[in-house]
């Protein structure tokens, strides 16, 4: 019985990139969708019924541009760390801005250091299953 001769095959000896594209729309839709929710969302979280204040604006605007900035920075250099610490950096801007948010809601400083912690850490556990199965 003959066999026959398989042909050698060339083999990469690096992992593939992905290919960088240029920015899109979604690239700061996202974060400016993202943080105009949280800016509505510290603004009427402070405001609890009474009456609008000059300062409870400007702490829903600079929460909310603070958030979108670091979500669009965050976005913008995921790719360049490796799978645990994009993890761990989404987990820590979902759990902060979250505990944040606690702690505008009168709750004290354990309480919303502690549902930060837990909602990093389910942020973190989901991105970093997402990231393990998906790359490669």
């Amino acid at each position: 019985m003959a066999t026959h001769a398989t042909m050698p095959t060339r083999r990469r000896m690096h992992a593939r990139t992905p290919a960088r594209r240029q920015p899109t729309a979604l690239a700061w839709a996202v974060p400016v969708v993202l943080g105009v929710i949280v800016g509505f969302w510290a603004f009427f979280i402070n405001r609890d019924g009474g009456t609008t204040t000059a300062g409870q604006v400007w702490l829903g605007v600079v929460s909310g541009v603070v958030f979108a900035v670091l979500c669009y920075a965050l976005l913008r250099v995921r790719w360049a760390l490796p799978r645990e610490m994009r993890a761990a950096a989404f987990g820590v801007l979902a759990g902060g801005t979250v505990g944040f948010l606690s702690s505008l809601n009168g709750n004290s400083v354990l309480t919303s250091t502690v549902i930060g912690l837990v909602v990093a850490a389910g942020m973190f556990c989901t991105m970093f299953y997402t990231y393990y199965t998906r790359e490669n």
